[in-house]
């Protein structure tokens, strides 16, 4: 997916959560309308500047499908939460902070900050940047 093409799925409300877990339809085996709704509450932080959408978004592919379900399946726990450190790692390569706050340098809790963050172009630069990122490690990590 390139950075086009998630800029203009922001432009039509999907947020950034959603647009990572959406790509991963196939690898689930989900279809992308419940990935999609799975993320919907997850975008900008959880709306609130915490952890980044994309990341969230990832962390649910990993979880459907390296996650654990069955009592004292430490197995595949161990699986997932190996995915899930190289996820962060592979991230952590890249930015310097998985907190949406910390990578727009606004805390769009507050008022006046989403404003900011629209003013300097950063949801339709940076953050489709973060999504194309996303997505490729997340391909390298599944």
């Amino acid at each position: 997916m390139t950075r086009e093409e998630i800029r203009d799925l922001f432009m039509e409300g999907i947020d950034c959560s959603q647009v990572v877990a959406g790509e991963f339809d196939e690898k689930t085996g989900m279809d992308r309308e419940t990935l999609r709704k799975m993320a919907a509450c997850f975008g900008g932080g959880m709306q609130c500047g915490e952890t980044c959408g994309a990341v969230t978004g990832a962390l649910m592919v990993i979880g459907l499908v390296y996650g654990h379900s069955r009592e004292g399946d430490q197995a595949q726990k161990d699986r997932m939460l190996e995915k899930v450190s190289e996820f962060k790692r592979l991230f952590g390569e890249k930015y310097p902070s998985c907190m949406c706050r910390e990578l727009l340098g606004h805390d769009i809790s507050k008022e006046g900050e989403m404003e900011k963050v629209m003013e300097k172009g950063l949801l339709f630069e940076l953050c489709p940047r973060i999504v194309e990122d996303t997505i490729c490690i997340l391909e390298k990590v599944l």
